[in-house]
């Protein structure tokens, strides 16, 4: 690599810069204070660890998007973390042992092997929630109403929440008695939203046409909230299983527009995304602004099993960097007070006070003769000087 060179960053890994940090680092703080306010803890996991507990519960997706290393100390295999959300789940399951429900939040980077998406950083800094042990609506119910509340708090405009239930396909296949191998083909297929190689695959592998008129049909329920209503008229004889996982959709819904009655709500019943470990409820919020969701989450009620303590468990999490891009809030630095660079226990004394109270003091370092441009680049406005024998605060005059 030439010097010229030497700078460059890879794909997806980016620099953040003081005013991006600035913002960045102001809605980090003003998030974990909203999650704290409604009980949720604060948890730092590791960054590396063995890949027999990073991968626990999780998708091939999150293998294939995970850095993996040999540790030099014991020869096994480790893994960068590329989700939080195992992390916390081992947690709740291994390291806090409550009986009760328990809250927790997060914030901190991830890495992945290649972007996401289109335009998406390779270093996301996820932030989200995860509540364990409660299994009834009310759950699900608090976390939608967070995540929506999380979006509103940093402006982000135009916001439509999609609801799903992985649940009613699950159920669906149960009472099809599909095999393994052609609910694989049939995943593919509804997640291509291939709807003619979904007609194929049901033809040749479900004999009962109600059973597979219905599984035909969830395929294609997606939309706004009469989409609901149709699933209730499509599924009114369904076997006992899938009514009771769509009952459970209808009481969420209800909850949260009780809660909060001008939300815009849209059904996707064929979302399965997650579907190797989501077991219920599914959720994700998109804006117009953005092509992809800017946050999503849902019920994972098995991931802690393999540490020895099966709980159920729901969650979201979206990327900060996302939401600072698409916040509409503005958060300018406060400006800070220039102190001259003189050794005066009164002068110090002044400093100390004043940076105790949250102003920003900055030394002019050798006392130079600054202009104007040189106050803008620290971001100051005022100045610390010496009047009538005492140090005092004033304006910078031009």
């Amino acid at each position: 690599m030439t010097d010229m060179k030497r700078w460059l960053l890879p794909d997806g890994v980016e620099e953040i810069l003081p005013g991006e940090a600035h913002k960045l680092e102001a809605l980090r703080r003003e998030l974990l204070d909203l999650y704290q306010s409604w009980g949720y803890e604060l948890v730092i996991t590791p960054l590396i660890e063995y890949l027999d507990s990073l991968f626990v519960g999780s998708s091939h997706d999150l293998d294939l998007h995970t850095f993996k290393i040999t540790d030099q100390l014991s020869g096994r295999m480790m893994g960068i973390r590329a989700d939080i959300t195992p992390q916390v789940a081992r947690i709740d399951a291994h390291c806090l042992d409550r009986d009760g429900p328990v809250r927790l939040c997060y914030s901190d980077n991830v890495l992945h092997t290649k972007p996401r998406g289109l335009m998406t950083s390779r270093v996301p800094i996820r932030i989200g929630a995860e509540l364990f042990g409660h299994s009834g609506e009310e759950c699900d119910v608090e976390l939608i109403c967070l995540m929506n509340q999380t979006l509103n708090s940093v402006g982000v405009d135009n916001i439509h929440i999609v609801l799903g239930h992985v649940g009613i396909f699950r159920a669906l296949v149960r009472e099809a008695k599909l095999g393994g191998a052609t609910e694989e083909v049939l995943f593919d297929a509804v997640q291509r939203k291939a709807f003619d190689e979904i007609d194929m695959v049901l033809g040749d592998a479900v004999p009962n046409s109600i059973l597979r008129d219905m599984l035909q049909r969830l395929t294609r329920l997606s939309g706004d909230e009469s989409t609901l209503a149709k699933a209730l008229t499509i599924f009114g004889d369904a076997p006992e299983s899938v009514k009771i996982e769509l009952q459970e959709l209808v009481t969420v819904v209800r909850a949260v527009k009780q809660r909060i009655p001008d939300i815009n709500l849209f059904f996707d019943l064929c979302e399965l995304r997650g579907y190797e470990y989501h077991t219920g409820i599914v959720f994700a919020a998109y804006t117009p602004a953005y092509g992809r969701a800017v946050a999503k989450g849902g019920r994972y009620d098995h991931i802690g099993e393999v540490f020895g303590r099966s709980r159920p468990a729901s969650g979201f999490d979206s990327d900060l960097k996302v939401l600072a891009k698409l916040s509409s809030k503005v958060l300018n630095r406060v400006p800070g007070i220039l102190a001259p660079d003189i050794v005066d226990e009164e002068l110090s004394a002044v400093i100390d006070n004043l940076r105790e109270q949250g102003e920003i003091v900055i030394v002019n370092l050798g006392n130079k003769i600054l202009s104007d441009g040189f106050f803008k680049e620290l971001n100051c406005n005022r100045e610390i000087i010496r009047k009538d024998d005492s140090w005092t605060v004033g304006l910078i005059t031009e």
